[in-house]
């Protein structure tokens, strides 16, 4: 496993520190260090990437559900889980007019980014054409931790290089990984230490091969804890997260971040306020971010989509040294469904329904939105206990 290699060196005993060398001879003042290669001959492009989705206005639409939980999003409407079913769904989506206007880059499952439309038009294609970046998840999803407290670690680092090499050929130029951290588990220190390592070694091995890794370190909403709680283990996640991208030589300024924002566990008696939430999840941010990162794409995490939205206006009512935007799959999609409900007859309005959401969080980064005019369905929260993806 991943973590039994957190031995930490000793500079007394080693001349190897981080990666870092370090030669000095005795009766000089001689000195080499040799500094390690950042991502190769990608650092420029990686930096570029991150700061076009990272641009004022726009954020990530996130469609890289499984084909197992892609079906669950169509028999709630009464669609078999099909490949012809699932490429009508994302194609709708992904060739929505204007989509572009209010997204700046697209997660993809591994089918759909090899997909074509019926018309025989690559999906990275119709998303290039609209100035969106093709995005790629990567992870092989989440599997039970031995020794720890009934939790969770993210597979998916054997053939990584490989295959995000050949991600990069079909034109993604972003990764995604998700892991987990459930407050009601502990959490343990183990679960946060492979989450944390996991994630530095996906982050490096993805900019090795030219992907700008979305790092998302998902602190799970079950739970009837406090807000106060989110806050004191988000910043122990992160601490972590960043020690140890650190150690992996990951370049800040090419990673985007996919957190949760800092709210009370979805069993809390008192919910709070999205101005409650702003404060606590940029606290959290500014003790724990560089500003060297370019972009906080947060996840909506089972909120309805006018909580996500509601949240996301309030974070940026003050200035921030990050981009702060979305990255939202629900929060996005669940109005489409349910217009579509998968007639041809159907499309053109359901694809209205996505230009709606996606200009109402459009506005939220820009902290212009307002909730007025929002219809009861926007508000429903679509939280699920112990949701697995």
């Amino acid at each position: 496993m991943a973590c039994a290699s957190f031995a930490k060196l000793n500079a007394a005993s080693s001349q190897w520190i981080g990666q870092h060398s370090f030669t000095q001879r005795r009766r000089s003042s001689t000195r080499r260090v040799s500094v390690p290669i950042r991502a190769g001959s990608y650092s420029d492009e990686l930096i570029q990437t991150a700061k076009t989705i990272a641009s004022p206005g726009r954020g990530i639409l996130a469609i890289d559900e499984s084909n197992a939980t892609c079906g669950k999003r169509l028999s709630s409407i009464g669609l078999d889980n099909t490949e012809p079913n699932r490429q009508a769904y994302r194609q709708l989506l992904l060739t929505t007019p204007g989509l572009g206007d209010y997204i700046s880059g697209a997660i993809l499952f591994e089918e759909t980014l090899y997909q074509s439309t019926t018309d025989g038009k690559k999906f990275v294609d119709c998303l290039r054409d609209q100035k969106i970046v093709p995005g790629i998840k990567v992870d092989k999803g989440l599997v039970p931790l031995p020794g720890s407290n009934n939790e969770s670690w993210c597979q998916g680092l054997d053939g990584l290089a490989s295959r995000s090499a050949e991600y990069y050929k079909q034109g993604a130029r972003f990764a995604k990984w998700r892991t987990v951290v459930s407050i009601p588990c502990g959490p343990s220190a183990l679960a946060v230490k492979e989450a944390a390592w996991g994630l530095a070694r996906y982050a490096a091995i993805s900019q090795d091969n030219g992907l700008v890794p979305i790092v998302e370190p998902e602190i799970l909403l079950d739970g009837e804890h406090p807000i106060e709680r989110t806050l004191e283990v988000a910043e122990k996640v992160w601490s972590e997260v960043f020690f140890y991208l650190a150690e992996n030589n990951v370049i800040f300024e090419g990673i985007l971040l996919k957190p949760s924002m800092v709210t009370p566990g979805a069993e809390h008696k008192e919910k709070a306020s999205p101005a409650t939430i702003a404060k606590y999840t940029l606290t959290m941010l500014k003790r724990r971010v560089p500003p060297a990162v370019p972009g906080i794409m947060f996840l909506s995490g089972g909120q309805s989509e006018v909580e996500a939205t509601l949240n996301l206006n309030a974070m940026n009512q003050t200035p921030n040294p990050w981009h702060v935007s979305f990255s939202y799959a629900r929060a996005l999609q669940n109005s489409v469904l349910k217009t579509w409900q998968g007639h041809p007859e159907n499309i053109e309005a359901a694809q209205k329904a996505l230009l709606v959401r996606a200009k109402a969080n459009s506005l939220a980064q820009l902290g212009k939105y307002s909730a007025e005019g929002e219809g009861d369905e926007a508000k429903k929260g679509m939280f699920v206990k112990g949701y697995t993806y």
